[in-house]
């Protein structure tokens, strides 16, 4: 059974090229992050090697194993294996197994630099663990337990919006307000409930990943103890996995019939006419003036932001929005602020950039939503061809898909811009930038969420996918940019997109941001004028190449 599902994987034409790109980007990233952090010396350079590579782990297997899984039900085409034989647990198993062995051979292609490091002396045999097996481990439980998610009926999914949000509020008042003077403010419980509460905390502060890497590395880390939290957590990971995949192999058959059958009924329908027609107020109600009024005349729009809401990713946003307010308010507090309240986390962020690293990483998740194109992509070429076949036939101009495109990605990134905006703005009122220095940050972001945004409509029209170019500003663009600032070279920072809202307010305006503004901001409005002139020809050259071609997986 599982010999079809591996040749379709590896011998369909796009599928093959799709994990070439990501094997070649993996090795190039892997690569230059080990140069920038530990080739060149730079102090806790493993520590951070580590986590950077927890977070590529993460992100590449969510990209390779959950986005293949989190798809498939969202055609109708697995209903045919559905009702066959083949038990639709054993169909997930498969794609499942498909997933990770594409994700591990993506693993594996960068095995030669580890051995580099290792033959240099950078790192030691044991070092293996930690830098190589921890984030392959949890790589594929974050990509189990984000499918897993995905497959919950609604009602799961609002619940553990809750949840998360009061794991964000537990977060803020524990790890950041109390901060080091968690004892103190624990002396008001009961004893017993003061002891749990704080060793609680200390738990999860060690026993998670990026904890375990932190102590891995330590100058005064004990050996057995790093051994035995690096086999606990690991274990855990491997615990995740197996508990997530099962739940979504069981639920796949109910999240599809979820999908294609549930909601038909005459309430359903009314509930989408009724929010239907007040779209033009709940999509935009702080921004009216940046869109034009008549979006409920705009059918394109409504689907494309209804389809990229399905899952808003809301707890990342109330998280990124609760620190930044505490931040901006420790910032603009300075000297004045309590002593009874933490300021660990707060020097442990300025050690890392402080606000213009916090606030250009804001921008930076801000402008992969628009390179993404959520709102409009299809996850096949089969199933593009089906909407297009529609589409096509319309009324519907460049101007429609590009509207469509801008609402869909402004409205699922704009958050994180009005956070780092928030930081912006406390920098300049707390007196460590000029005021102008902070428009000109704002102004930077803007000129980045524009360059992806063209990137990804012109993508779009053509029927480039934008995973890597997404990859790339989420990962590529800042260790790129932190590389420059380490070395130095301040002025060609300025050219590289993800600088145009550090360097304002880190070091300054400088000849090489002003280049950067100009030429990224004259490559958005190009890619535009383009995009809009070229979108319909280019959709329709697109479908008449692709259109009865057969299905490349």
């Amino acid at each position: 059974m599982l010999r079809p599902f591996f040749e379709v994987a590896m011998l369909a034409p796009g599928r093959q090229l799709t994990f070439r790109r990501v094997v070649v980007g993996h090795v190039l990233f892997v690569a230059a992050a080990a140069w920038v952090l530990v080739g060149s010396g730079a102090a806790g350079g493993l520590t951070t090697l580590g986590y950077v590579l927890l977070s590529l782990a993460m992100v590449e297997g969510a990209a390779v194993i959950g986005w293949r899984l989190t798809q498939l039900p969202k055609s109708q085409a697995l209903e045919f294996l559905l009702v066959s034989p083949v038990q639709p647990r054993r169909v997930f198993a498969a794609e499942a197994l498909v997933g990770l062995g594409r994700f591990a051979l993506a693993w594996l292609a960068a095995l030669p630099v580890f051995l580099a490091m290792l033959l240099f002396g950078f790192v030691a045999p044991p070092d293996f663990l930690p830098l190589f097996v921890l984030p392959f481990v949890w790589g594929t439980a974050t990509a189990a337990a984000l499918t897993a998610w995905v497959y919950e009926p609604v009602l799961v999914r609002r619940l553990g919006e809750l949840l998360g949000l009061l794991g964000v509020l537990i977060y803020l008042v524990v790890g950041v307000l109390a901060g080091e003077h968690l004892v103190q403010w624990l002396q008001v419980l009961p004893d017993w409930l003061g002891r749990f509460v704080y060793d609680a905390v200390l738990f999860g502060h060690n026993m998670n990943p990026f904890g375990v890497m932190r102590y891995w590395f330590a100058p005064d880390a004990v050996e057995w103890i790093a051994v035995e939290r690096l086999t606990w957590v690991t274990g855990v990971g491997l615990g995740l996995l197996a508990v997530a995949g099962v739940r979504a192999a069981f639920r796949l058959k109910g999240h599809f019939h979820d999908r294609h059958y549930g909601g038909k009924s005459s309430k359903g329908q009314g509930t989408r006419d009724k929010e239907a027609t007040s779209f033009d107020v709940s999509v935009f109600p702080c921004s009216l003036s940046l869109f034009p009024s008549y979006l409920a005349d705009r059918p394109l729009s409504w689907w494309a932001v209804r389809r990229v809401m399905e899952y808003s990713g809301r707890v990342n946003v109330y998280l990124a929005g609760g620190f930044a307010v505490v931040y901006s308010a420790y910032l603009v507090a300075g000297d004045a602020w309590p002593a009874w309240m933490g300021r660990l986390v707060f020097q442990l962020f300025d050690q890392w950039g402080g606000p213009p690293t916090v606030a250009t990483a804001m921008s930076v998740l801000a402008a992969v939503p628009a390179v993404f194109q959520f709102g409009l992509w299809d996850s096949t070429a089969q199933n593009r061809c089906k909407r297009l076949e529609l589409l096509l036939l319309t009324h519907l101009t460049g101007r429609d898909y590009w509207h469509a495109s801008l609402a869909a990605a402004w409205k699922r990134g704009r958050a994180y811009l009005l956070v780092a905006g928030l930081l912006w703005a406390a920098v300049a009122i707390s007196g460590r930038v000029m005021w102008w220095e902070a428009l000109a940050a704002a102004g930077g972001a803007g000129v980045l969420w524009a360059v992806g945004f063209a990137v990804g409509f012109r993508s779009f029209a053509t029927g480039y996918q934008t995973s890597g170019l997404a990859s790339l500003f989420t990962l590529g663009m800042p260790l790129l940019l932190y590389g420059l600032l380490k070395a130095g070279w301040t002025t060609a920072a300025g050219l590289v997109p993800a600088g145009l809202c550090h360097l304002p307010v880190s070091s300054g305006v400088n000849w090489g941001w002003a280049a950067g503004m100009l030429g990224w901001l004259a490559l958005a409005v190009w890619l535009t004028r383009t995009g809009l002139a070229n979108c319909d020809a280019d959709l329709r050259a697109w479908y008449d190449a692709n259109q009865g071609k057969k299905a490349e997986g």
